[in-house]
């Protein structure tokens, strides 16, 4: 009789342990792919599937209202009666726009949450394209598009948040998903507005507009993810998990953490706008350089396309090679060099070795995915990552801006191409050393 006592009394203790830790599964879940309960699995697989759609038509959508507009540029100046120096200024308004706006989204997503706050990207986004061409006025055209950028500056700097958040052990495998959509999208509003405009009935306001449909399908995705995250049944995909109990802490941690006093998040912000500024010199100047050394514009135009396709697949690739070396500097090293060559053969051998050149720089100018997966991994913490990400793309925006001006500037004053190629390739140097200062192992907590 003694020992039953003992041993009721034994069974309570070796139970009130296991009681707490069920609610504390959840927190464990970095991404949807362990549910708690035996009803989830179908569920959670679905939302994973739909994220990672709504990722891919959001990348898909953060290009194609510049990229468009570029390629109808000179018939939205006769319709619309504009100067050329408006003109000129909407060449410049994209990365004043992701340097302004894109500062506002980690007040944003701490407040609506990550997700929420790309759908309304995305409804912008939809809105500024479909009103644009149709506003009748300069004014109201640039007003229109400053909505549309206002949604892919926001989108931009959130983009590495949600890989971090929901697919915290696959930020290489998703950045490089997202990077390549977002390359792809570049590349098909270049090659694809005036050909649709054609087919449309050659009316350039329809050619911009169509790029509304990528738009709607994108809010289409989101909005469910929105909906399911918002009551917290998302089964780890929706903002039941950023407001778990995995993601308080990352949230709690944002305000404290003073991001300017962190070195690698200024080398990440220098690093990334000297590698955006490459890119916008070589997407304005690239089959310019090329025409003037006898080029064909035709031929010209399918260098330039070359270049950016090549961001397709190395931009899936760069993301999963960085995420399996501790230090990224050799990447930053070999992606340098290959810039440099570029460069130097624009200068001594422009047409003869035009194919190689453009294959160059396209390899050069992948060094954006690169610094949005170092984005991802320069910190602990979701909360880190949204601050890192705002500030070092809104300080690359924001150094990006001069670049293609200036080079268009030396350009017309020394009548040829050797002063600013030789500033192009000049940055390359810069560009190097900060991306190996930003892509040492360590993160902005420790310095922060």
């Amino acid at each position: 009789m003694p020992d039953e006592p003992q041993t009721r009394t034994h069974e309570p203790q070796t139970r009130t342990p296991n009681r707490p830790q069920a609610p504390a599964a959840p927190a464990r879940i970095p991404a949807p792919a362990r549910p708690g309960a035996a009803s989830r699995p179908r569920n959670t697989v679905w939302l994973t599937r739909l994220l990672v759609a709504g990722l891919v038509l959001a990348a898909l959508n953060l290009r194609p209202a510049i990229t468009s507009l570029g390629a109808l540029l000179e018939e939205v100046r006769t319709g619309l009666h504009m100067s050329g120096g408006v003109a000129g200024l909407l060449t410049s308004v994209p990365p004043l726009c992701f340097a302004v706006f894109g500062i506002t989204a980690p007040r944003l997503a701490r407040r609506f949450g990550p997700t929420a706050v790309v759908l309304a990207g995305m409804v912008a986004i939809t809105a500024g394209l479909v009103i644009r061409p149709f506003t009748g006025g300069t004014v109201a055209f640039l007003a229109a598009s400053a909505l549309a950028l206002m949604g892919i500056a926001v989108s931009n700097v959130l983009m590495p948040v949600i890989v971090k958040r929901y697919f915290p052990d696959r930020v290489g495998t998703m950045t490089g998903l997202y990077s390549m959509a977002l390359a792809l999208g570049t590349s098909l509003a270049a090659a694809a507005t005036v050909p649709l405009t054609g087919a449309l009935g050659g009316d350039w306001r329809t050619g911009l507009a169509v790029w509304a449909a990528l738009g709607a399908l994108a809010v289409v995705a989101w909005i469910p993810l929105v909906r399911r995250g918002g009551t917290g049944t998302g089964a780890g995909t929706g903002a039941g998990t950023e407001q778990g109990a995995g993601a308080a802490p990352a949230d709690g941690a944002a305000p404290a953490l003073r991001i300017t006093r962190s070195r690698t998040a200024w080398a990440l912000g220098c690093f990334f706008g000297l590698q955006a500024t490459g890119a916008y010199i070589t997407m304005g100047w690239m089959p310019q350089i090329f025409r003037d050394a006898g080029v064909s514009a035709g031929t010209a135009g399918v260098l330039l396309a070359v270049t950016m396709v090549m961001g397709v697949p190395l931009a899936f690739v760069i993301p999963r090679l960085a995420t399996r070396m501790k230090n990224q500097g050799p990447i930053v090293v070999v992606l340098g060099l290959c810039g440099l060559t570029g460069y130097a053969g624009l200068h001594f051998a422009p047409a003869a070795g035009a194919w190689v050149w453009a294959l160059l720089l396209g390899v050069s100018n992948c060094a954006f995915p690169l610094a949005l997966t170092m984005i991802g991994m320069r910190s602990r913490t979701g909360g880190g990552v949204v601050r890192l990400s705002a500030f070092a793309q809104s300080v690359g925006y924001l150094i990006s801006i001069p670049g293609p001006t200036l080079v268009g500037t030396l350009y017309e004053h020394s009548g040829g191409w050797g002063t600013p190629l030789a500033l192009m390739a000049g940055l390359m140097v810069p560009q190097m050393i900060v991306g190996i200062l930003a892509g040492r192992d360590r993160t902005i907590e420790d310095e922060a």
